[in-house]
């Protein structure tokens, strides 16, 4: 059961992000996290998710995110970004940075708990 706290910060609810091609939308974290899960070296896998990882948090940023508080998964625009965040994660434990995968594992958990099975797996 979920606490309502009311002292909590309004879920951020993204706009639509556009098409997510990131020669022709960079700014969309979806397409930085699309050519993540396409890598296969682990340095590049992590190359596209940090991009994601920043474009993301540049856009929740913009919409009123400071910095905590719920970006809800079942809001599809949200998506990109937790993909990007969770990409990041398994990039950064595929080269033995264990602190930036515990960081990302935690900034998912802080975002949208639910969602930390299905991404992280």
């Amino acid at each position: 059961m979920k606490i309502n706290d009311m002292l909590a910060p309004p879920p951020v609810h993204l706009p639509e992000m556009g098409e997510p091609d990131a020669m022709k939308n960079p700014a969309n974290p979806l397409a930085w996290a699309l050519l993540a899960e396409g890598a296969t070296d682990p340095l590049v896998r992590y190359a596209f998710a940090r991009t994601g990882y920043h474009r993301g948090l540049d856009a929740l940023r913009g919409n009123g995110w400071k910095g905590f508080g719920p970006v809800p998964w079942s809001h599809e625009p949200n998506r990109g970004v937790l993909r990007s965040i969770a990409q990041l994660a398994l990039a950064a434990r595929a080269i033995d940075e264990e602190s930036e995968y515990d960081r990302c594992r935690a900034l998912l958990s802080d975002c949208d708990p639910d969602c930390v099975a299905e991404l992280l797996t």
